[in-house]
């Protein structure tokens, strides 16, 4: 272990600190200035005032699709004002008609295939996490946290909340917005007069998207590489240190477990969050007796792989600088997943069931330029019936800042068996523990990104044979027509993170991703050209265990759709039986399996009433056949909703004794915006492989800013006899106050 670590950081460090270096910019930040005003506006969303009129707007903004050569045909201008509580915010969208699309009235929506306008605010000039503010013609409004950067989709999370107000208004020839975003809303380092900021906009009009500072057609939209700035005429704002808001909930409903021959139960429960700010950077948020009974359903999904599936955390409480603690480590060796908070594991089945969470406190957020700190501290309840502790979770990170974007980081969590019983059972541990180290790297023009990072976890039942270490090193370089990934991912057989997410271990895992970007003169395709993706798992001792190879070719048209080819092959040995239909079908038995697979995916452009995407495939699946189709169809019945069919269909056919099967999902989801306050979500779920259904109705009145009453309406059935196997009907009501 000893040489493998040495050997890491002699070939990881010289590479990393070489690209750190590699700075050079093409392009010059674009300012802009925010006026310091004395009375507040009008807020309807016509920039009319005069004082919009002395204020140096944010405009010149650069196509970014289909072409990234040039300024945007139809401009966007956006301006800036502030007094001592508020930052107000218009802007002006010019557009060539008004046939836009806008599919619902609901809050929060992505940004794709939809007109709007989107800014992102980076207060604290580290281009690592950024506040998100945006709106449509219509003046439905969305908010979001970005964070490692805006390097990928998983780090843009709309889930977050908070208070500010916003109404737009339609001209002749352009739409227009007006903001009053709060200073409490808000975390900034006080004193300082400048903050980097960015913006995009989405025109179905002229089928094109834009950004105020350029950014290369081969970046992500929303990488915060690429920031301008604002600078406050006026003097700088004053951070709203020692604000205090309460959030309390009130709540209850009535549940049957028809499996288990249950009575119909009634919970009530009352409880809430504070959140406290303490100096310019830092809040303290509070909890207690959380309740996430109004959290949208998890999308279910058909599982062939041996492998737990990775859900998303959704509940608010673990949003705010989520990433400062669970972006460590790797997406498979990751020391802290929050949603394993107030889970335990029952003793009898083996089955992952729900703790209550009694209270909580998180403090997290800037300390200076430089320092990032958070600590995290959960309690939750025993189940006695289950024989199961009470547990409490603390978590320690710390992240200092390298150079421009780039930052090394310590973090430490800690699993502990706080109940006066305990048992003798591995499920049961007195504690489990990881201390781990990353250093994350982010060149200041995007071309270089990775990182480096070495953990070990620690539990009482340790007995000193095991290797209980996971180290990882990641480097992508992106180019205009080229990008070049490689990562290594190192798991021991003892590593044990109870806390967070780690589906495989006793593996080193190779990976190496090569993408050619063309752009051809066509003007009606935008990117066309191959890619390869390999990974290998070697099991120490035993050699190589899986392997996978992936070609891919696609093109990318102006209209937004797009057109994907591929061919796989697969290397897997079963070190013991496995039945990949999940179904209790006869496993196949351990051994070498060698097979491949060819498929493609068609994406239709998504700005249409009736927009769709499918995914065939076929081919060989270990000693068999398989063939499937995948995708979804979405209607919009703007600007009212829309109602959005996903569905995955897998036969799998393998010789006797072993499964021969038809596994079908299909989930259609129907979204009901009757306001812009008032939404009703239906989900249903048909999982043959679960051989369940759900159904899952979700109506929220947002009554107040910040403020919701949720009626939520569950049930479950076994699809085998369409016998009812829980049902439960939940109302929940959540007040913003700011003391």
């Amino acid at each position: 272990m000893t040489v493998r670590l040495i050997l890491l950081l002699a070939i990881s460090f010289p590479v990393l600190l070489y690209a750190q270096f590699d700075l050079r910019d093409r392009d010059a930040a674009p300012s802009s200035t925010a006026v310091r005003i004395t009375n507040g506006i009008t807020l309807d969303g016509n920039p009319d005032e005069a004082i919009w009129k002395a204020c140096k707007p944010a405009t010149g903004f650069w196509e970014t699709f289909p072409s990234d050569t040039s300024l945007a045909r139809d401009q966007t201008e956006i301006y800036f004002a502030y007094d001592d509580d508020n930052l107000y915010v218009a802007a002006k969208c010019y557009v060539q008609g008004k046939d836009f699309v806008i599919p619902s009235l609901r809050r929060d929506y992505r940004a794709g295939g939809n007109d709007n306008l989107t800014l992102v605010f980076n207060p604290f000039k580290d281009k690592t996490n950024a506040i998100v503010f945006g709106m449509n013609p219509l003046g439905v409004t969305r908010e979001a946290l970005i964070y490692n950067g805006g390097e990928s989709v998983e780090d843009f999370r709309e889930e977050w909340d908070n208070k500010w107000r916003g109404e737009s208004y339609i001209g002749d020839n352009y739409w227009s917005v007006e903001m009053i975003i709060p200073f409490t809303s808000l975390r900034f380092p006080d004193g300082d007069p400048q903050w980097y900021f960015n913006s995009y906009r989405f025109d179905t009009q002229s089928s094109t998207r834009s950004t105020w500072h350029r950014i290369p057609q081969n970046q992500i939209i929303m990488s915060l590489a690429y920031m301008g700035t604002i600078d406050f005429i006026g003097g700088a704002p004053k951070a709203q240190g020692g604000n205090l808001t309460v959030i309390p909930y009130v709540g209850g409903g009535l549940n049957k477990d028809y499996e288990a021959g249950t009575e119909v139960q009634w919970n009530g429960a009352v409880g809430g969050d504070a959140k406290i700010g303490i100096g310019s950077g830092l809040n303290l948020d509070l909890t207690v007796n959380p309740d996430f009974s109004q959290v949208e359903v998890d999308q279910q999904v058909i599982n062939t792989s041996r492998f737990e599936v990775f859900f998303p955390e959704r509940r608010q409480f673990f949003l705010e600088n989520a990433d400062l603690f669970g972006s460590f480590g790797d997406s498979r060796a990751n020391p802290f997943f929050s949603r394993r908070i107030g889970i335990a594991r029952d003793t009898t089945t083996g089955l992952a069931i729900p703790n209550q969470i009694y209270a909580g406190a998180r403090l997290s957020g800037k300390v200076g330029d430089d320092w990032r700190i958070g600590l995290l501290n959960m309690q939750a309840a025993a189940e006695l019936e289950q024989g199961l502790p009470a547990y409490n979770y603390t978590v320690a990170a710390v992240q200092r800042k390298i150079g421009d974007r780039s930052a090394a980081g310590i973090i430490a969590v800690n699993k502990q068996n706080f109940s006066n019983f305990s048992d003798s059972t591995e499920t049961n541990a007195e504690f489990n523990r990881i201390l781990g180290v990353d250093y994350n790297l982010a060149t200041k023009n995007n071309k270089w990104n990775g990182k480096v990072f070495l953990h070990r976890s620690f539990s009482d039942r340790e007995n000193g044979e095991g290797d209980d270490y996971t180290h990882g090193l990641a480097l992508e370089y992106r180019e205009r027509n080229w990008n070049l990934e490689y990562t290594h991912l190192y798991v021991g057989d003892d590593f044990n993170a109870e806390v967070g997410f780690v589906p495989r271990r006793d593996i080193f895992s190779p990976f190496i991703g090569i993408r050619r970007i063309d752009y051809p003169d066509n003007p009606n395709v935008i990117q066309k050209g191959p890619a390869l993706r390999t990974r290998s798992f070697f099991k120490p001792g035993d050699g190589l265990a899986d392997y996978g190879a992936r070609f891919i070719y696609d093109w990318r048209y102006a209209n937004t759709s797009q057109i994907t080819l591929f061919a796989r092959t697969t290397k897997v040995e079963l070190f013991e039986p496995f039945d990949p239909t999940r179904t209790d079908a006869t496993p196949l038995p351990a051994g070498e399996y060698s097979y491949a697979r060819f498929g493609g995916e068609i994406r239709s452009d998504r700005r249409k009433k009736f927009s769709y995407s499918i995914e065939p495939e076929l081919g060989q699946f270990y000693n068999g056949r398989t063939y499937g189709i995948s995708g979804g169809i979405v209607y919009r019945y703007q600007p009212f909703g829309a109602i959005n069919l996903r569905f995955n269909y897998q036969y799998i056919n393998l010789p006797d004794p072993y499964a021969s099967t038809a596994l079908f999902l299909i989930g259609p989801r129907i979204d009901l915006t009757f306001s812009k306050s008032v939404f009703l979500t239906t989900f249903l779920q048909y999982n043959e492989q679960l051989e369940n259904f759900n159904l899952n109705a979700r109506l929220q009145w947002r009554f107040a800013p910040v403020s919701d009453f949720f009626l939520v309406y569950t049930d479950n059935y076994d699809t085998l006899g369409w016998t009812t196997r829980n049902r439960s009907i939940v109302a929940k009501a959540t007040y913003w106050l700011n003391m």
